[in-house]
């Protein structure tokens, strides 16, 4: 039977900005936030992206395309995946209760404030068992680490 396991990135974050054209702070050295002192590469990666030179996203994340081959080689299937931008371009919500959800919601800009690592990425991946699924978190690219759990199956 094909289980799907979602593959969580945790690291610094990243700046996300320097890879869209024509976007603030293009040209800043992709891969941090540059606010964030001393914390590793987002994505796993190193690229820098400039306003003069757009960047070409699969060539700059090459840590990706590697961990896409070998999951490919391993017999699993990567199904879906997504680099998740900046923190600054999310937030956090604690609702309200009852039927005040919205209306008494308590919002907070950026992701979580206590912590130096945010969600940047993830993927998920269909393998036949537990222990390529294990093997496959190794392989994720992080400047942090990755969880993996499996996906409850909701028919979805």
């Amino acid at each position: 039977m094909t289980d799907t396991y979602a593959y969580i990135i945790h690291e610094g974050d990243w700046d996300s900005d320097a890879f869209l054209a024509g976007a603030p702070g293009a040209g800043a050295p992709a891969g941090k936030d540059p606010s964030a002192p001393g914390s590793t590469p987002g994505m796993g990666g190193t690229a820098v992206a400039t306003a003069e030179a757009p960047t070409d996203l699969e060539g700059s994340f090459p840590e990706h395309k590697a961990f896409q081959e070998a999951v490919a080689r391993m017999g699993a299937r990567i199904v879906g995946g997504a680099a998740l931008q900046n923190g600054r371009h999310g937030g956090t919500v604690k609702p309200g209760t009852g039927d005040r959800k919205v209306e008494d919601a308590v919002y907070t800009d950026g992701p979580f404030t206590d912590t130096a690592e945010v969600i940047t990425g993830f993927y998920l991946v269909e393998t036949d068992d537990e222990d390529t699924a294990r093997r496959i978190a190794a392989l994720v690219p992080s400047g942090g680490h990755v969880e993996w759990r499996k996906v409850f199956p909701t028919g979805m």
